[in-house]
């Protein structure tokens, strides 16, 4: 399995692409940017099977048209999202590209329809948690009451899961459950620690 990272735009969006290197079929989470989605594609002579996109906010779903269009992949979407997709999924789903298996867990609080993607040892957040920070939830459909339930769904997983979240907003591009649970102010609400 092969990991791309590309930071976009000014609002600093994370765009995943994940490859099975012997398939060579890949996914992208995100697409914020279709032209560099594509050129990694082309580049590294992949077969894009799925956009998945972690919500709906336009920042995380721009490229997706353009990409069904050139690539004909499909648009996956937590069941709550309203916008277009082929594949609605809820929690605990599985996805397979390749030989890459990608479990759905729903995350809701930044948004209904936020999900985060549990690959091996690598949890791809969107919004709703960046490095020792966490997604807002004052926009239309956003809970914080949601939040906070879908953080402790996420604290039940290995602690050496890698956290890579949907923007650059933190001191560092990427983390790891254990260190989320210690710096992330949302996995310690409300406690008097």
């Amino acid at each position: 399995m092969k990991l791309y990272r590309l930071l976009i735009g000014r609002l600093k969006n994370f765009t995943y692409i994940i490859a099975d290197e012997k398939t060579k079929e890949a996914f992208v989470i995100d697409p914020t940017d279709s032209k560099k989605v594509l050129d990694v594609i082309e580049k590294e002579k992949l077969i894009l099977k799925l956009i998945i996109n972690t919500h709906s906010h336009f920042d995380h779903i721009k490229g997706n048209e353009e990409l069904v269009k050139v690539a004909k992949a499909k648009i996956v979407a937590h069941e709550n999202s309203k916008i277009n997709c082929d594949i609605k999924v809820k929690d605990g789903d599985i996805l397979k590209v390749g030989n890459i298996e990608i479990k759905i867990i729903h995350t809701p609080g930044h948004t209904n329809d936020s999900i985060c993607l549990l690959i091996d040892d690598m949890l791809f957040t969107g919004d709703t948690i960046f490095v020792k920070s966490f997604g807002r939830t004052d926009l239309p459909t956003g809970s914080f009451n949601d939040l906070l339930n879908s953080i402790k769904k996420l604290e039940k997983l290995d602690d050496n899961i890698k956290i890579f979240p949907g923007h650059d907003y933190g001191d560092k591009d990427f983390s790891t459950l254990r260190e989320e649970k210690t710096f992330n102010p949302i996995f310690n609400y409300g406690s008097k620690k």
